[in-house]
């Protein structure tokens, strides 16, 4: 597939062009990170389905957003200490203005 239409799909998409570069034991650890986040999603999801308590419900939920907040931690410090500092490295200032909007995203929550 040639450049062209990689570029166009990836813009059709909403999603960056760009792409991290996570070395393998970051990687590891976020897909096991998001893999266990994952079965305390299907957990919560069968403690609804056996109407537990509540607030029980609502403990796991908020164990289970804490450890989606540690992800995007781990996500954040490599995108400053790599992607961001390159990127200024070679005079791209617009960086800035992304890493602002990224942060306000992650403020919402």
């Amino acid at each position: 597939m040639d450049d062209t239409i990689n570029e166009e799909a990836c813009h059709t998409e909403g999603a960056s062009c760009r792409k991290s570069h996570h070395p393998e034991r970051v990687k590891k650890d976020l897909t096991t990170r998001l893999n266990r986040i994952e079965g305390q999603i299907r957990g919560i999801k069968g403690m609804i389905e056996k109407d537990v308590y509540c607030d029980d419900v609502i403990t796991q939920l908020s164990a289970t957003q804490s450890a989606l907040n540690s992800v995007a931690k781990i996500l954040l410090e490599g995108h400053l200490k790599g992607c961001v500092v390159d990127r200024l490295s070679e005079g791209d200032h617009e960086v800035i203005d992304e890493l602002v909007v990224t942060i306000q995203k992650l403020m919402k929550k």
